[in-house]
């Protein structure tokens, strides 16, 4: 298969899942500096998978989100809800359009380097908590980007009916180390093990069968 995608790739399982996953068709990984508490945490993780793989790897600073949104994923390992993923409290950790504002660069990107795709790691259980992962904002934004662009740039988001459970295990027959990868909305030292990402990711790796072998905070 010849590479035609960029795949925005953050540095947590999903999107490294999907990186290995689709590694023959991925020319280019991009990861997005937006400010939050984790961005310093997973970046290099996205770019160590690339390195391996032998991918190109670029990061895109959008220190403005920081600056001017409001999400508690930009306040502060303080800031961050601890519990359940999808409790309501999550919703304060929502940063406003996010991924429609990196869709719409990937495009810009894809566009200029000849690529016809723009991947994206969201997944079922994002759903109730982040419209802009949900199925109708993935189609409705493919859509805009193909009617935007000469080439009819697409949104490819192959995971978005199926859970992060299920991607553990994609994962799991793809080899991955997760404690290569990194979920902590709180960004410290070593995952915290209690806010809803940590929960999650924590669940997943059970359901799958996979032996958790990330550093969570003592309590």
């Amino acid at each position: 298969m010849n590479k035609d995608s960029v795949l925005i790739v953050s540095g947590g399982m999903d999107s490294i899942t999907m990186l290995y996953e689709y590694k023959e068709r991925i020319a280019l990984g991009i990861s997005f500096d937006y400010g939050s508490n984790h961005n310093a945490r997973e970046i290099p993780f996205a770019a160590m998978h690339c390195e391996r793989l032998g991918i190109k790897h670029i990061v895109i600073n959008l220190g403005f989100m920081h600056q001017y949104f409001k999400s508690s994923l930009l306040e502060g390992a303080e800031a961050i809800p601890e519990g359940n993923y999808d409790d309501e409290n999550m919703k304060s950790t929502v940063v406003p359009f996010r991924n429609g504002i990196m869709l719409s660069i990937a495009a810009g990107v894809a566009e200029s380097n000849g690529l016809k795709y723009v991947m994206m790691a969201n997944h079922g259980g994002d759903h109730t908590i982040y419209p802009d992962c949900r199925p109708e904002f993935v189609s409705a934004m493919s859509e805009a980007t193909r009617l935007g662009t000469y080439p009819g740039i697409e949104v490819l988001a192959p995971y978005t009916g199926i859970t992060k459970s299920d991607i553990a295990r994609h994962g799991k027959a793809l080899g991955i180390d997760y404690a290569e990868t990194w979920s902590c909305y709180k960004g410290g030292e070593h995952h915290c093990g209690k806010c809803g990402t940590c929960r999650e990711r924590i669940e997943a790796l059970a359901d799958a069968g996979i032996e958790d072998h990330t550093v969570y905070d003592e309590e």
